[in-house]
């Protein structure tokens, strides 16, 4: 498995303290925005999307 370098370590925390934060403020609407952005992201990540646009 490759290492994360020091900003990647970054980006990753912060994703992580926003998921703490949704699921702290208690707003079912808000956790379930953010579930949907995390699912739909997954998925275009995983289908390619984001390489052929930027690759």
């Amino acid at each position: 498995m490759r290492r994360r370098g020091f900003v990647s370590e970054m980006y990753r925390a912060a994703r992580f303290a926003n998921d703490v934060s949704v699921l702290a403020s208690g707003n079912p609407s808000r956790i379930a925005r953010r579930a949907k952005n995390k699912i739909v992201g997954r998925a275009l990540g995983r289908s390619g999307l984001w390489r052929a646009l930027w690759g």
